[in-house]
């Protein structure tokens, strides 16, 4: 497959021209050369029709869909899937709902906030101790929320979520077309996903994001927004406009070469069985380990290339087993008190999950540790999403302090940018208990 912004760039850094242009470096210094902005040639992301234009559209033969480039993650993505449903909602001149389990990232909340699109929250009913990261949601509740929201414009999900559950898109899609909604979907872990055939676009989604950089092999801040080729037709012809609602007028060019690159390597012969090879060593990883009691037997399916562990079950947090895994030299994604995850990739041996294994197998086995909190219940909603993000606003400590006051700004552990509380509602007992649990000590309230 051709490269054809690499190649452009390539061409340009060689001419030695005199740099009369952006970036302030000139093209000297550590990858100067190959950092550009729109001169002559070198097309523009805002309105694309020369090599960026084609390099998008091999991204989009590689995923079936209508794709374009982000370099500022699937952030921008998100805010332009919901700006896309908005619009569509006040053309056929309904007012936008979006039905989200809780599990939703930050940019989510604040771009709902920004667009003042209120949100029918989807809460866990199953007791999740870890609810605020997984969601706690299947098919049924979506179910149960839309029928509860009628005239839902859209309803979004995330999948996989943080800690490797994926649902079931397939069933979600069509239970929302039943309801006359779209489905969207936070595939930011996912980009993988297409080379198993578990790609939301290919399971129903109308429109959804992957953070290309977590799972292929692309720079941090590369990402697509993918709209279904079975979506309405104006979320395409509308989407160049929903992402520049938002973007930078400056984009990276390391990042576009780095996606552009991307697309000769994910179809290139060998990748996929690749990604198969190394998500055979880590499901042997994983089935070992869960019979060691550090991975619990999970419903539904479980991301190929995410190992997770639940080490309170041996007695350990999940701090503690990145700890040990570090002195190790093995750096984990993430950890907390409950969880370690581990993202592989092509880009991993075979051999690494193993290595992961012998390292957890020498851990002491201890008496198993309390876990979080429970008694959740919906909180109080008192105010909108856009009212309290936009309110004057204190930081305050997650004590006694915070009990009855009005969240401002999300509060959240990053990773996984999952907010405990939302914006706009009451901070309770429940709430407290979390916040302190996860170790957040500052919160934003509202005046």
């Amino acid at each position: 497959m051709k490269t054809p912004i690499c190649d452009f760039v390539k061409k340009y850094s060689g001419e030695n021209s005199i740099r009369l242009h952006m970036p302030g470096h000139k093209g000297k210094g550590i990858f100067g050369e190959l950092d550009i902005t729109e001169i002559p040639g070198a097309d523009d992301l805002s309105c694309p029709a020369g090599i960026i234009a084609e390099s998008e559209k091999n991204a989009g033969r590689i995923f079936g869909a209508r794709t374009l480039y982000s370099t500022e993650g699937s952030s921008l993505c998100i805010r332009a899937m919901l700006f896309l449903a908005a619009l569509m909602a006040r053309e056929q001149g309904k007012s936008p709902l979006v039905i989200s389990p809780r599990n939703a990232h930050k940019s989510f909340i604040t771009a709902c906030g920004l667009l003042d699109i209120p949100v029918g929250w989807v809460y866990p009913e199953d007791g999740d101790r870890n609810w605020y990261i997984t969601g706690g949601y299947n098919a049924e509740s979506i179910r149960k929320a839309l029928e509860s929201n009628p005239g839902c414009t859209a309803v979004y999900i995330t999948s996989p979520d943080y800690l490797g559950n994926v649902a079931d898109i397939r069933a979600i899609s069509g239970i929302c077309r039943e309801h006359g909604a779209l489905l969207l979907v936070d595939n930011a872990h996912g980009a993988y996903l297409k080379f198993f055939g578990m790609h939301p676009v290919d399971l129903g989604a109308d429109m959804c994001c992957d953070s290309a950089h977590k799972t292929l092999p692309v720079i941090t801040g590369g990402a697509y927004l993918h709209i279904s080729e079975n979506a309405p037709a104006m979320l395409r012809d509308s989407a160049r406009q929903a992402m520049n609602m938002f973007s930078t007028t400056s984009p990276s060019y390391l990042i576009l070469q780095s996606l552009d690159e991307a697309n000769r390597t994910v179809s290139s012969q060998g990748y996929a069985q690749r990604l198969r090879s190394v998500a055979g060593s880590v499901e042997d990883a994983r089935a070992e380990l869960r019979s060691l009691g550090m991975i619990p037997v999970r419903r539904g399916t479980e991301e190929p290339l995410k190992l997770t562990l639940e080490p309170g079950r041996c007695g350990h947090t999940g701090n503690g087993m990145a700890d040990l895994l570090r002195k190790n030299g093995i750096v984990c994604e993430f950890s907390d008190r409950d969880s370690c995850v581990m993202m592989f990739s092509a880009s991993n041996s075979v051999r690494d999950a193993g290595k992961v294994l012998n390292v957890i197998k020498r851990a002491d086995r201890l008496p198993p540790m309390v876990g979080g909190p429970d008694g959740f219940s919906a909180p109080e909603k008192r105010m909108s999403l856009r009212e309290a993000l936009t309110s004057p606003f204190e930081i305050i400590g997650t004590g006694e302090e915070a009990m009855g006051r009005v969240v401002a700004f999300p509060s959240v552990s990053c990773p996984p940018a999952v907010s405990v509380a939302v914006p706009g509602e009451v901070i309770d007992e429940f709430t407290v208990s979390c916040l302190r649990y996860y170790s957040i000590e500052k919160i934003s309230v509202v005046k």
